[in-house]
């Protein structure tokens, strides 16, 4: 990959990343006023499905057989990327401490190490080997799980299906786009993803309330819409659409890994605006994933350049099929 994709790459996941991680400190004062998680991540992808739907129609720019060549692409992104991953963490934070939660998910970055590793026979290198324990302490020592709140073993089960959702999101984004522009795949794929959410909020399978008075934002108060309209056009239209396009240059193993800096950048927004301690130890983590993240980008550096269009060598369709 040259240097320069790369370079383009790494700078849109870091956007991507940022972007995320400011969802928390928005979306917190909507449910402290009420909204449930499943309400508040419904109306989330809604708007930030509709405010990529013009940009997502500009790029096609009437080729329709792009998004048909595309459509079960598009339905994995709502179904696990957009929806499927979220319903079952919130599950499993109802039943686990949600940092033990946060911690099982963002290992999707090792699952993909270990999956590649299974499916080539392979042993990935010692740099990407020894990037994974870093990122891995990094992570554990930002998010600084455990205290409190009870532990089940279903609860378990919902944040590992939730890792593996997260690892499959990364690699739905990172296959060969065949025309479908990246800001297509997911402004579809939230509006689509929305209206399934939705639906499940319905039936009552998961909590689904919401409050439509003042919320507590950056010590003042403003309406309830002020801090979903942030986390719609910023951290969810801005951010997928990046994190997309991250995906598609960088490949789905090094994306997931920057992705971790989402869990970084999420401790600073909490510490910036909402007053929350910001430890010595989170410090270093951050540093540790950084560090982590560029062992696994030295490893990409030494590998030849893909081919334009080319699928992502790490996850390989054929590669799946003779597993």
């Amino acid at each position: 990959m040259a240097k320069t994709s790369m370079s383009k790459g790494l700078a849109v996941a870091i956007l991507a990343a940022a972007t995320f991680g400011a969802s928390g400190a928005f979306i917190k004062p909507l449910l402290e006023a009420g909204w449930s998680p499943a309400a508040a991540v419904t109306v989330r992808a809604l708007i930030g499905g509709f405010v990529l739907l013009p940009f997502a129609l500009l790029s096609l720019r009437g080729r329709w057989s792009a998004l048909w060549r595309g459509r079960w692409r598009v339905l994995a992104m709502a179904l696990v990327g957009v929806a499927g991953t979220q319903l079952v963490y919130f599950a499993a934070i109802q039943r686990i401490p949600v940092g033990t939660g946060i911690l099982i998910e963002y290992m999707a970055p090792l699952l993909l190490v270990a999956s590649v590793w299974a499916i080539t026979r392979r042993r990935p290198k010692v740099v990407v080997l020894v990037g994974s324990v870093i990122a891995l302490v990094g992570l554990v020592l930002v998010v600084s799980p455990g205290g409190g709140g009870s532990m089940d073993a279903l609860g378990l089960i919902f944040a590992l299906i939730a890792m593996v959702g997260c690892a499959l999101y990364y690699v739905i984004a990172a296959r060969p786009a065949d025309g479908l522009p990246a800001v297509a795949l997911a402004g579809f794929g939230l509006l689509l993803g929305g209206m399934v959410l939705g639906a499940v909020g319905l039936t009552g399978v998961v909590p689904f309330t919401a409050t439509f008075g003042q919320v507590g934002l950056l010590g003042g108060e403003a309406p309830w819409w002020i801090p979903l309209l942030i986390v719609g056009v910023i951290s969810t239209a801005i951010a997928y659409a990046a994190s997309i396009a991250a995906s598609g240059m960088l490949g789905s193993r090094l994306a997931s890994f920057v992705g971790l800096l989402e869990v970084v950048a999420a401790t600073f927004y909490a510490w910036l605006l909402l007053g929350e301690a910001l430890s010595v130890g989170q410090l270093i983590g951050g540093a540790l994933i950084l560090v982590g993240i560029g062992f696994v980008r030295s490893e990409k550096q030494t590998a030849e350049p893909l081919a334009p269009g080319a699928s992502d060598p790490q996850f390989d369709a054929e590669q799946f099929a003779k597993a």
